[in-house]
This record gives C-alpha cells, sequence and structure tokens, in this order.
C-alpha cells in the first residue's frame, strides 16, 4: 500500500500518522530547489518513526535541476547515501518503474499477529453520505470483518462493522483485513470526529491492552 501524505509543514500531526501506518517512506526532493524546510521537517518525522527512508530526486527534466548538488545536499544534511537517491521525472515517468522496484527490495515486510486481539490505526477518514464515516486504517494485529463489535478506544464507543474493504487503487469490499493490512472500514459511524486520525480501533469481546 502506498499512503501519500500532505507535504505541507501545518499537517505534521496527520502526517505522523499515516508514517505511523507505514515501514517505509519515499521522501520526494526537488531537484531544482533541492532540500526544503518541510522536507527535512517529514524527514525527521519518518525517521524518528524508524522507517526505511528511500530518497527521491524529482523533476530532474527541469532547467534548473542539480541532481549531484541535491545527492551531495542529501548526504550532508539527512544523513542518508545520496549516491542511492533515485532521480525520476514524474512528469515524463522517467526513473518511475526504479522507485517501486526500490519499495520492494529496501522496505521490509509488514508485521502483526493475526491471531492476536484487534489492534487498528486510524489515519484518515471522510463522511459519506449513504455509508456514514468511512475509516482508513492500518491493521497492526488481529482480524476485523463485517458483523464485529469494534470498540473505539478514546472515547469508549461501540460499533458494529458493515463494510472492510482494501484499495486497489478503487475501494473494493473484501472478506476480512487482517494484521499488516491497510484498508477501510465502515459501521455506521455519523461523525468524523468520532474516528479521529490516531484513533485505536479493537475487539469490543476482545479488546487490546493498549
Amino acid at each position: 500500500n502506498l499512503i501519500d501524505t500532505p507535504g505541507h509543514v501545518d499537517f505534521s500531526y496527520e502526517v505522523s500518522r499515516a508514517l505511523a501506518a507505514c515501514e517505509g517512506a519515499i521522501l520526494i526532493v526537488d531537484a531544482a530547489q533541492g532540500i526544503e524546510a518541510q522536507t527535512l521537517a517529514n524527514f525527521y518525522l519518518a525517521s524518528d518513526a524508524g522507517l526505511t527512508i528511500v530518497p527521491v530526486i524529482n523533476k530532474i527534466d527541469l532547467p534548473a535541476a542539480d541532481v549531484d548538488g541535491t545527492r551531495e545536499q542529501i548526504t550532508e544534511l539527512l544523513d542518508l547515501d545520496g549516491t542511492e537517491a533515485l532521480a525520476i521525472s514524474a512528469k515524463h515517468g522517467t526513473g518511475v518503474p526504479e522507485v517501486l522496484e526500490a519499495i520492494v527490495a529496501r522496505i521490509p515486510p509488514p508485521s502483526g499477529d493475526p491471531d492476536a486481539p484487534l489492534k487498528a490505526l486510524v489515519f484518515d477518514s471522510f463522511y459519506d453520505s449513504y455509508q456514514g464515516v468511512v475509516v482508513y486504517v492500518r491493521v497492526r494485529d488481529g482480524r476485523v470483518r463485517p458483523g464485529m463489535r469494534l470498540l473505539l478506544m478514546s472515547n469508549g464507543r461501540t460499533y458494529e462493522v458493515q463494510q472492510v474493504g482494501v484499495f486497489s487503487p478503487d475501494m473494493r469490499p473484501v472478506e476480512e483485513l487482517s494484521a499488516g493490512q491497510v484498508g477501510y472500514l465502515t459501521a455506521s459511524i455519523k461523525k468524523v470526529s468520532d474516528a479521529k486520525v490516531g484513533e485505536t480501533i479493537t475487539d469490543a469481546l476482545r479488546p487490546a491492552a493498549e
């Protein structure tokens, strides 16, 4: 799964919750502008979360692009190996297949115990007029399937799961989500504020310890 985070520094909490749902991060640096303040801020968030970081230099098609200088910045400012940074042009598609290969090769697979009590992290949500709140989750441990009673650990509210699904990249219903997976669920939640970003969802009958 690829989770796109907002790059702006005002969204640092949302970025930190999205990063908490990941094993790695693709850090995109502009070849013409180099490492900017918000790039540095997001790098520190990813580093503090213990993620594997894959540096990518974008916009190499621009006349002002300085790929070698950007590699040096990555080495000096981020303490990463700038020579391993992948040079791409997202506009033209140059180097993009190599980024996908690097994700597979460099980033470790997700961990988690599918037989442990359910523990799922909410990293995004939106309101749908037909289904109520659609909650984006990363399942850390356990399993979640339709018909289960969920407990939202911060506010103590319980809900019955109606649907779970994955992104492929459209929303596609599945029978269950288990440890290591990213997906969505609906449970007749009426307000987005009832399933805030950062919330932990667990099984009401067999709750997680924390």
